[in-house]
């Protein structure tokens, strides 16, 4: 379980450019044991990109729920375990042909990564803990 942000060091981490935010997602991930994405009453929320379809994850929950607004205000930001996203969720998605967009933030959509090139590097930050 993660402890909570507080506005300055959230205010920092979104000052960070994409692969800034995906290191840092990698690392709160695997110490958390959780990572966060959007749901409404259809399931989990869906990003389109000019290429990919795509799910979000954040590294906390105070970064998905920033990204609740607008069209998504009524979602609710939703922790899954690292073990239930490496047992259920990667080969879901990979099954799926839907890729990741790591840590969007206002005005930057995120890196787009596919779920088994992730799995790998969540098991290479797990090794470095």
């Amino acid at each position: 379980m993660s402890t909570a942000l507080d506005a300055q060091k959230i205010s920092a981490i979104l000052k960070n450019d994409n692969q800034q935010r995906y290191q840092y997602l990698l690392k709160e991930v695997v110490a958390n044991n959780e990572i966060w994405i959007l749901t409404d009453e259809h399931g989990c929320v869906m990003l389109n990109t000019d290429d990919e379809d795509c799910v979000p994850v954040w590294p906390n929950q105070e970064f998905a729920e920033l990204w609740a607004t607008g069209d998504w205000q009524d979602c609710q930001a939703q922790a899954i375990t690292l073990q239930k996203w490496q047992t259920d969720w990667t080969n879901g998605l990979a099954d799926d042909e839907l890729a990741l967009a790591v840590f969007p933030v206002p005005d930057k959509d995120g890196l787009i990564v596919y779920p088994d090139e992730f799995d790998f590097e969540l098991n290479a930050q797990a090794k470095k803990k």
